[in-house]
């Protein structure tokens, strides 16, 4: 799929349909995070996959919107040091990358906040100095989605943002 494309008729996907994600499509979704820049190279991120049902309904339970990672067939915490504020950038980085590698093979994700990071460290076994800086719920659709029905334009077009115009400031 066409960059632009992928990027103007991605859309959060908070809803799944009930299988599981290929397992080639997961190895590219998070291969794509693994690709992504990063300060100096750093690559601060590790990935922690979970599609174990009981482990998805624990970790749902410390994010903002339960039902997004409750409902997913996998979640993927994005892990940096702790207390290094930068390095929540790189994860940005690598969670648009896992996004849009994950549309280009037909799955949905939406990234969710953490409420309660004390407990889904503990659910993750990780350690004091790792911190969550986002947990992407993923999964395929219930509707398949058909981004090349429109071309970027249309879909950029119909998107719910404010006006370009409003944004860019030239000099």
């Amino acid at each position: 799929m066409d960059a632009y494309l992928a990027i103007a008729s991605r859309r959060e996907g908070r809803r799944y349909a009930d299988r599981p994600i290929e397992p080639d499509a997961e190895r590219r979704i998070l291969d794509a995070g693994r690709l992504a820049g990063s300060a100096m190279n750093d690559q601060p991120w590790r990935f922690v996959a979970v599609s174990d049902r009981e482990r998805l309904r624990d970790l749902s339970e410390t994010v903002y919107a339960k039902d997004n990672v409750a409902g997913a067939p996998l979640a993927v915490a994005i892990v940096v040091p702790a207390g290094d504020g930068w390095q929540v950038y790189d994860a940005g980085r690598a969670t648009q990358n896992m996004l849009l590698a994950a549309w280009d093979e037909g799955v949905a994700g939406c990234p969710n906040g953490i409420a309660d990071a004390a407990r889904a460290r503990e659910i993750l076994s990780l350690g004091e100095d790792d911190e969550i800086a986002i947990v992407l719920s993923l999964g395929y659709p219930p509707e398949p989605a058909d981004p090349e029905s429109k071309s970027a334009e249309e879909w950029s077009a119909a998107a719910n943002r404010r006006p370009l115009d409003e944004l860019v400031t030239r000099f």
